[in-house]
């Protein structure tokens, strides 16, 4: 039974994990290249960049989606719907923000949960119901009471850094033999420039898959705090719908920071691409549309292949099915009776 201890292990087993490994990957570069500087030093260094990715990484945030702060009283029914849920879910009133964006998205982000800003896309405020509205709010509410978006912020930057090493190796590589006058020190220079390179990718993947799967892991986590705070998961069940099939539509490329969204419009694209595909399998009634019975089914499908299941191991998020069904596993046990607090993430 998954329960809110668990997800604290999680993401202190990822973090450990990742943190293990990029230590012990910066020794072997540092022996490998045989580099002036030290092994404190290149830890250093590194902790400043993760230093500065919680730094900066918020206001990058409101600069590249052009958000605005709302001024008291100007969304009257949000700020209330967002306070409400905040005093029952016993957090601090967030910063709101809305995002010029027709696509239905909401986010939230910031250096502390008291210094949190919730932010929605106006495409969300225009296409959900208010009760859909809630039950997203809800699920950012649920990250910001379990601190996702700090661990998040920070945890991504190594992998990051691992990406960075590997490609300047790998560059370095291609100009060291014409940039050394001794041809068998310039070729020897090139080999180990490829292997610190090749490591330094192999380094990558394995960091990049550790924090995706904590990634994934907390939106089922939010969905389920999201369900406990409302008392409605099919709120955010036909939520998880719309903003799926919503985003599916845009023409815009996924923005950087998709893994503090709701949706992940990647995704989204891909879901209902391999939907889309196999039309006429789902279409049960063979009246050439699906409807939501239909489509529900389609999903399920897709979400069961084992090829989606391989190439959701770089999601973000995991398939907006397998979220459904963890909102309707909760539903059951509301109806029976059996769900309480103590059993909020019990179907985890």
């Amino acid at each position: 039974m998954a329960r809110l201890a668990q997800l604290r292990l999680s993401m202190t087993f990822s973090i450990l994990a990742v943190t293990t490994i990029f230590a012990l990957f910066l020794v072997f570069l540092v022996w490998l290249l045989q580099l002036p500087l030290s092994l404190t030093i290149t830890l250093l260094a590194t902790l400043l960049f993760v230093l500065a990715q919680y730094m900066i990484g918020p206001a990058m945030v409101k600069w590249s989606t052009k958000l605005h702060y709302l001024k008291p009283g100007e969304q009257p029914w949000l700020e209330n719907t967002v306070r409400n849920l905040a005093e029952k879910s016993g957090l601090p009133m967030p910063k709101l923000a809305i995002v010029p964006d027709p696509t239905p998205n909401a986010f939230v982000f910031g250096r502390t949960t008291s210094g949190a800003t919730l932010a929605v896309h106006e495409g969300l405020l225009k296409q959900l119901t208010k009760e859909e509205i809630q039950g997203v709010i809800a699920h950012e509410l649920g990250h910001i009471k379990h601190k996702d978006f700090i661990v998040m912020t920070v945890l991504s930057s190594l992998p990051i850094i691992a990406y960075l090493i590997a490609r300047l190796s790998f560059q370095a590589s291609w100009f060291s033999g014409s940039s050394r006058s001794d041809k068998d020190d310039g070729a020897k220079l090139k080999v180990l420039l490829l292997i610190a390179g090749a490591v330094s990718y192999i380094v990558y993947l394995i960091t990049l898959l550790c924090v995706m799967r904590l990634s994934r892991l907390r939106e089922h986590y939010a969905d389920a705090y999201s369900a406990y705070v409302t008392e409605n998961p099919h709120q955010l069940e036909s939520a998880l719908t719309k903003i799926t099939y919503g985003l599916s539509l845009s023409p815009k490329p996924p923005h950087g920071a998709r893994t503090l969204y709701i949706g992940d419009p990647a995704l989204a694209k891909q879901e209902f691409r391999g939907v889309l595909e196999r039309k006429k399998e789902y279409d049960l009634d063979r009246d050439g549309v699906l409807d939501e019975r239909e489509l529900e089914y389609a999903m399920e499908r897709e979400a069961a292949s084992r090829w989606t299941t391989v190439n959701t191991w770089f999601a973000t998020h995991p398939a907006t099915y397998q979220r459904i069904l963890l909102l309707r596993e909760i539903e059951n046990e509301m109806i029976s009776g059996r769900y309480s607090s103590k059993k909020i993430y019990s179907q985890v």
